[in-house]
């Protein structure tokens, strides 16, 4: 939570792919967000809006209430163009799909993907054994999002073929006949080995008239089979499909990985003391590719706040890889051991080249991606407990905070202590006096709004708003001027 309010300022409305693996909940997790549960400022919520009784809460109540926030600060990531992929299990995808559709609105929900996600079924399976997850789908404005075409695969261009070399080039043959009525789809059929066909198979209907089928004919559309007696099939040549696939909701492991290869990637690359510290449900890289593939775009920001292991991020590096694109991301890990230890590491490794590690102590050697992250740790909160900029605040900092505070939008340009103008947004810049960055660090007087620092200011042809510690210009000054002044910091949204 606090990571993803310290990156609003600057990522708010810039991410175009979110994709997150929060904890499933099942019970035999020990997930590390209960914490954020007993916060002041949920623990008040609850008591406000909830009521008394929710505070004795049970580890369901628990996963909502970590999840909600989250999810609520993840939207204001989103672009206009951007979407939300979220995985779950049978466990919590009900009251997920509550929750997202609360925070994003039911018009925004876009589909629910089956992902397969083992290979083989679980003998010790009490009743049945679990096949897949889900992945859920929703976009910032789903009415005119559109997903990316998937890329077509070897395989799939090898079902066309030619074997009446065409010179149109390889195709696919198609059935003629559709259950829908067709008034014009009743006739008998000569075949030109000499077969009659009655008419379109029992309950059916050709899905062309007899002229519109007597043209294709002519246009050597149509395959009558070897002997020129098999029912007739619609010639679908390659080079008429679409460039790419539109994607359906079922995932098959062979399309996009699953568990057994996901633990494989992680163990191959990354140091590990022994089994019990694996980390314990990574997700594979070529599931994460296919979900940047369909949502991102060869320069955009993906971000995963449950980052995990960094298959994320090592899928952004290694698509960035394939085709040259400049692709970044955020990533965000509650666990520092895990962060550390378990996906710095694999990020380093995948981005300088490392030797994979393979059962029977054989390795080999993996060209590095290319590619690089920079690694943060919070800091201190801007604010103290009862609402005091710290001491340790830099200008910069503070910065970010209020133009994003003021605008809802991030600081359009790096900030520099060497002015007061933040930027402008919406018909209005923003001005910020602190630390005396007008190079009068006296309390009383680089801070301050006076007529002689007003002088100072850049101009702009709209709304001025300035924070600053006081104000000694009058309210009929201030309107004359078209400032609105705030003072911090008191009237700075603290959160």
């Amino acid at each position: 939570m606090l990571a993803l309010k310290a990156l609003l300022p600057y990522y708010a409305g810039k991410v175009k792919c979110i994709y997150i693996d929060p904890p499933y909940n099942t019970g035999n997790e020990g997930w590390v967000y209960n914490d954020a549960v007993n916060s002041p400022e949920i623990r008040r919520w609850l008591g406000q809006v909830v009521g008394p009784e929710a505070q004795d809460l049970s580890r369901h109540d628990k996963w909502l209430c970590m999840m909600y926030p989250r999810l609520a600060l993840l939207r204001e990531f989103l672009s206009d163009d951007g979407a939300l992929f979220v995985s779950i299990d049978d466990n919590e995808i009900g009251c997920l799909r509550l929750l997202l559709d609360e925070i994003f609105g039911k018009a925004n929900f876009v589909a629910t993907i089956i992902w397969q996600k083992v290979y083989s079924p679980k003998n010790s399976a009490k009743h049945f054994s679990e096949d897949h997850d889900y992945i859920a789908v929703y976009a910032r404005n789903a009415p005119t999002w559109r997903p990316n075409l998937l890329s077509r695969s070897e395989r799939q261009d090898k079902a066309y073929r030619n074997p009446d070399r065409d010179p149109r080039g390889p195709w696919k043959p198609s059935g003629l006949d559709a259950r829908n009525p067709y008034s014009k789809g009743i006739y008998p059929i000569t075949c030109p080995g000499g077969r009659t066909i009655d008419g379109p198979p029992g309950g059916s209907y050709w899905r062309f008239s007899f002229e519109k089928f007597k043209e294709l004919d002519r246009d050597g559309r149509i395959w009558w089979g070897k002997d020129g007696n098999a029912t007739p099939q619609l010639k679908r040549f390659l080079t008429a499909v679409k460039k790419g696939l539109v994607p359906q909701t079922l995932w098959r492991y062979e399309d996009v990985g699953h568990t057994q290869e996901a633990k494989q990637e992680l163990i191959g690359i990354c140091d590990f003391d022994g089994p019990a510290d694996v980390f314990i449900s990574p997700k594979p890289t070529r599931l994460l590719n296919r979900i940047i593939e369909l949502a991102g775009s060869e320069t955009c920001l993906v971000m995963d706040s449950f980052a995990g292991s960094g298959t994320t991020g090592h899928s952004v590096l290694g698509l960035n890889n394939r085709d040259g694109g400049r692709r970044k991301f955020v990533l965000i890990e509650i666990d520092e051991r895990v962060a550390e230890t378990v996906a710095r590491q694999r990020l380093s490794r995948a981005i300088d080249g490392y030797a994979e590690k393979r059962p029977g102590g054989v390795s080999r050697e993996v060209d590095g991606l290319g590619g690089g992250f920079r690694y943060c740790t919070l800091g201190e909160p801007l604010f103290d407990e009862v609402g005091n900029i710290r001491k340790t605040v830099t200008f910069p900092e503070l910065a970010a905070h209020v133009f994003f505070t003021e605008t809802g939008a991030p600081v359009p340009q790096p900030v520099e202590a060497s002015s007061p103008f933040l930027g402008a947004y919406g018909g209005k810049a923003v001005y910020l006096l602190f630390n005396g960055v007008l190079g009068d660090r006296r309390p009383a007087s680089g801070n301050v709004l006076t007529g002689d620092v007003l002088r100072q200011l850049p101009a702009f042809d709209g709304v001025r708003v300035v924070y600053g510690e006081g104000c000694r210009l009058g309210a009929d000054r201030l309107r004359q001027e078209g400032v609105v002044f705030r003072q911090i910091p008191y009237e700075i949204k603290v959160s």
